[in-house]
């Protein structure tokens, strides 16, 4: 199984930026995007479901828009009006539904880091 992101970089605070995740060798059916900023412990960021519904963190609710397309196994992180504190890498996790609510299987990708200037 390989999970691989594209899409971070540098941008100006109020942009946006489009991060990928392409899953090979298996599909999910939840999958979720975390980021860790230095210093600071792994956080889950948004995930969705197969049958497309969508959960978001607080933090990042009305800006950020996690999408999926099955027939290319993959899924997206639309991430708009960017903040300093968004910066961190970002990383793609293949789970499952749980209770209603995500389970982060040991599945990651490689990482894409997403810098946000002030």
């Amino acid at each position: 199984v390989q999970l691989v992101e594209s899409g971070g970089g540098l941008v100006q605070a109020g942009g946006s930026l489009r991060l990928s995740c392409v899953a090979s060798g298996s599909t999910f059916s939840a999958m979720g995007w975390y980021r860790q900023a230095p210093g600071k412990q792994r956080e889950l960021v948004a995930y969705i479901f197969s049958g497309g519904s969508t959960n978001y963190a607080d933090s990042v609710k009305g800006r950020f828009t996690i999408s999926g397309d099955s027939a290319k196994n993959t899924v997206y992180l639309q991430m708009n009006n960017l903040k300093p504190e968004d910066t961190a890498v970002y990383y793609c996790n293949g789970g499952s539904a749980y209770r209603n609510g995500y389970h982060s299987l040991n599945y990651w990708g490689q990482g894409t880091q997403v810098t946000v200037s002030s």
